[in-house]
């Protein structure tokens, strides 16, 4: 089992952007980086032109690199960008199911945790259309995660399963980030810029139950697989995936693997985690078929 950093979901200027993947490619110990917009279009022009610097950079290193897809196209240029992709010269991960019309019959993919694989017939779909690598979507309990591992090992497939970060719940039409503010959607001004880490949302009550990232939900706990490795190792899981944030990622990194290659998790892997977690909130609770938002500390 080895590492992948998933795309960035969060709206950073592109002078962090450069300065985060030159750190992932000089000092990170991940076997795969994956890049692109895949939250809101508009955000992309800021930020593209380090697309191509980071894919250079990364390559050299000698990591994997592949480019996402958009979680939700809805417009004739987005549809245009995903087309794009073909071209782009690196491997491709599809966030929504559309981005498959153009990737010819056959030709290999990777699949993002934002696509709905949850049992055997939807793996064995995307396996025989080109697909991979799955990562799983974040909600599934151990189990599951266990039967689709299995079946991806017997498919030729590599097995994802998200190890870190606030986890992707959905993706709207709306803004939130722009409502919040008294914005159009259209006339946002990026707003989202302002929380590198999503904003934080609180039920009725006062309870932290969500964040949100312009048009994405996402938890307000930071999921978190440390404590796991030992069954995700003995499941056949091939990745842990890393959801960038802007604490020290090289860091978690290093101390995911620490813990991967010594077969379990460490004080030093919870303690990295709880520093990158946006207010120390951790969550494990899906993988025990239980709530999401949950801490089972056992």
């Amino acid at each position: 089992m080895d590492l992948t950093l998933g795309p960035n979901l969060f709206f950073w200027e592109a002078e962090r952007v450069r300065d985060f993947y030159a750190r992932i490619a000089d000092e990170a110990p991940v076997a795969r980086v994956v890049l692109g917009e895949v939250v809101c279009s508009k955000r992309l022009p800021f930020w593209q032109g380090e697309i191509p610097v980071a894919v250079e950079r990364l390559r050299a290193a000698g990591k994997e690199v592949w480019l996402s897809s958009l979680a939700l196209v809805t417009l004739k240029r987005e549809r245009s960008l995903t087309e794009e992709l073909i071209d782009a010269g690196a491997g491709i991960e599809i966030a929504d199911l559309t981005a498959l019309a153009y990737i010819p019959e056959g030709a290999a993919f990777s699949v993002s945790p934002l696509i709905n694989c949850y049992n055997v017939g939807t793996l064995d779909w995307l396996a025989s259309r080109g697909a991979r690598r799955i990562c799983l979507p974040n909600e599934l309990p151990m189990e599951s995660v266990e039967t689709l591992a299995r079946a991806g090992k017997e498919r030729g497939v590599a097995v994802e399963v998200w190890g870190f970060g606030r986890q992707p719940l959905a993706i709207s039409g709306r803004c939130y980030h722009a409502r919040l503010h008294d914005r159009i959607k259209d006339s946002c001004q990026f707003i989202c810029n302002a929380d590198p880490d999503g904003r934080e949302v609180d039920t009725l009550d006062g309870e932290r139950f969500l964040a949100v990232n312009g048009v994405q939900t996402l938890s307000c706990a930071t999921s978190f697989a440390g404590r796991e490795i030992p069954d995700l190792l003995a499941a056949g899981v091939s990745a842990l995936r890393l959801s960038p944030h802007t604490g020290d990622m090289v860091a978690l990194a290093r101390a995911f693997d620490a813990a991967i290659a010594a077969g379990g998790a460490t004080e030093d892997l919870e303690a990295a985690a709880r520093a990158v977690a946006p207010g120390g909130q951790l969550a494990n609770g899906y993988l025990h078929a239980r709530a999401g938002a949950e801490w089972i500390d056992a």
